[in-house]
């Protein structure tokens, strides 16, 4: 096997392995005439992604603030008849607060008692998700990364895909969407890890010869090639964690995904306000928002970014 990093949406340092020996899948890959068009009664989203402009979310100034908004952004951000526009700043918002609410252990308790009880459990999720993965930073870098920032496949579409890959596969479909927000946020990060890992799942070119068919950064070739790969190493067969961990040398990362994963399962609906999660990157001056339309050849400093644009600075870093 080997190892290599990817490059993921929040930051997160990872090390992926290709696997020895192939598949006995063949033929083309085709997508699914229906991609981009799938309406579902759990989910249904405008198949054309529109433009829209947010505002970065403000801390929560205690625990029952923090509650009240968090309810109120998960409900906007699941309902179909939510405006596009108040979606995609409700799942923002959510991912800012989780992010807020796992830097502040102290108040979780509090927070699940205030919240309906049927988000508690999504709640203790998502801090465990987001305390896994930050576990995984070592030492925070002073600069921001050499990407671009897309807009993501139409969430109808990616649905689509990872429904696809869980029936030619038997990868559960919650599974391959955790894993497409926390490789690349479902898509917007576009670039080459220092490891040279690509594409929406963040493939190695080695083991995308082994497991991938057609482009590496097409999210319906990459997301089947993810499913192929996560069953040769078990996910097809119940033992995700096992193939988890042959994706990334991680209990952590194992541990987040399952998280993520658990959250889809509980409520399809939730994929909505995941797909808007914006990429956050943890530096050392904090988590600085990269919107769509960053784009960046090179590296640069977070102060000199966080200087010009001192709105995306969403929480400054407590290490």
């Amino acid at each position: 096997m080997t190892r290599r990093l990817l490059a993921l949406a929040t930051a997160l340092v990872a090390v992926l392995t290709t696997a020895c020996g192939g598949s006995a899948e063949t033929g083309a890959w085709h997508r699914p005439e229906s991609a981009g068009q799938t309406r579902t009664a759990t989910v249904s989203r405008s198949a054309t992604p529109r433009a829209t402009r947010l505002i970065a979310p403000r801390e929560a100034r205690s625990v029952g603030e923090l509650a009240v908004r968090l309810t109120a952004a998960e409900r906007s951000s699941r309902d179909p008849a939510t405006p596009r526009a108040t979606a995609a700043q409700a799942g923002f918002e959510a991912q800012a607060l989780y992010r807020q609410l796992a830097r502040r252990p102290a108040w979780l308790p509090a927070v699940v008692r205030t919240v309906p009880p049927r988000l508690r459990p999504t709640v203790r999720l998502h801090v465990q998700a987001r305390r896994a993965f930050r576990a995984m930073h070592v030492t925070l870098t002073r600069t921001l990364p050499s990407w671009r920032v897309v807009a993501p496949a139409p969430e109808p579409a990616l649905l689509a895909y990872y429904r696809e890959g869980e029936r030619r596969f038997g990868v559960p479909w919650e599974v391959l969407a955790a894993v497409n927000l926390v490789e690349t946020s479902m898509g917007r990060i576009r670039g080459t890890s220092v490891a040279g890992a690509q594409g929406p799942m963040q493939f190695m070119p080695a083991t995308w010869a082994i497991y991938g068919k057609g482009d590496i950064q097409d999210p319906h070739d990459a997301i089947l090639g993810a499913a192929r790969y996560l069953a040769h190493n078990g996910g097809g067969r119940g033992h995700v964690d096992r193939a988890l961990y042959a994706y990334n040398h991680s209990s952590k990362y194992v541990t987040g995904v399952k998280a993520y994963a658990a959250v889809l399962r509980a409520d399809p609906a939730a994929l909505r306000g995941l797909h808007d999660w914006q990429v956050l990157y943890l530096s050392r001056r904090g988590d600085v928002w990269l919107p769509e339309g960053y784009a960046r050849r090179s590296p640069i400093r977070a102060a000199a970014y966080v200087r010009r644009y001192p709105d995306r600075l969403l929480s400054r870093s407590t290490r």
